[in-house]
């Protein structure tokens, strides 16, 4: 699996624990910054991510902003990304088993880096449950379009 990362200044060092984390579990990723904690805009970053997601470049993404919300919603602005914002494990593990999402987004300022770590550990292992769920994303797909 390769991860593509990202945050903006208000997720710069929970983006560093998840970092650290993927490094832990030896799974390949690419970091799209920020190198510092100076003010960025948000759509910035969640572009690289999100495009790279949806070109095959990765296979999942991870975004982190101060809340999530701002990452969450410049991600779902691109064709083919179902970006989830979550900030509870049974979330994490409901929108992989039954939205196929395929990039994750936390806020740093809601959420701390021991329950971050866990979130993003369940959702890298949760697979997509398919059967009746493959009809829901079939009709996102199809909403994209319109």
């Amino acid at each position: 699996m390769k991860i593509a990362i990202s945050s903006d200044h208000g997720g710069n060092r929970l983006r560093q624990e998840i970092m650290q984390l993927l490094n832990e579990l030896n799974v390949e990723y690419v970091d799209y910054g920020p190198d510092s904690d100076a003010s960025v805009d948000y759509p910035d970053y969640a572009s690289p991510v999100a495009n790279g997601v949806a070109s095959g470049e990765f296979d999942r993404g991870i975004l982190i902003c101060g809340t999530g919300i701002g990452m969450s919603i410049a991600a779902n602005k691109v064709k083919g990304i179902r970006c989830a914002l979550v900030h509870d494990v049974f979330s994490a593990k409901a929108t992989r088993g039954h939205n196929d999402s395929n990039i994750l987004a936390m806020g740093e300022r809601v959420i701390g880096p021991g329950l971050a770590r866990e979130i993003v550990a369940t959702w890298l292992d949760t697979p997509f449950e398919g059967g009746r769920h493959e009809r829901r994303i079939a009709k996102l797909a199809e909403l994209e379009d319109k």
